[in-house]
């Protein structure tokens, strides 16, 4: 992967309103620290949205072992959140915080754009812009 196709994202993320950009919490950048570490190829976590549940969309995650042209790279004490820019739509101004409640360990989306959830929390829906209506 080429250092300046990263670099270039960073900058292009970094030129954002602040407001908008994607953020992570102390708790959320260890953790994924930690599971970066298991999987050494990987430059950062892709976060994304996919048409899916009763409400019509669902967050995905998995390794970036790419940078795509129009990808964004957040950056945050040494972890690159990688997000594509049809996903950053529906994502500007998240804050990505891991939970650990009893048994259960998550990384949860705080999402502003987000206007209704279903009831086991797997999908949701946005506030429509031009892009979506």
């Amino acid at each position: 992967m080429s250092n300046s196709r990263i670099q270039t994202a960073i900058e292009r993320s970094a030129a954002l309103p602040a407001a908008e950009q994607i953020g992570l919490t102390p708790a959320a950048v260890a953790h994924i620290k930690t599971t970066l570490a298991c999987e050494p190829t990987a430059i950062g976590l892709r976060i994304g949205v996919k048409k899916s549940g009763c409400t019509g969309y669902s967050y995905v995650m998995d390794f970036a072992k790419t940078i795509e042209a129009d990808d964004l790279v957040f950056e945050h004490h040494g972890v690159h959140l990688v997000c594509d820019a049809a996903s950053f739509a529906m994502l500007k101004g998240s804050t990505l915080n891991y939970v650990a409640s009893g048994l259960s360990r998550l990384l949860q989306f705080n999402n502003p754009n987000v206007v209704d959830s279903c009831g086991c929390g797997e999908s949701f829906s946005i506030k429509e812009t031009p892009a979506h209506a």
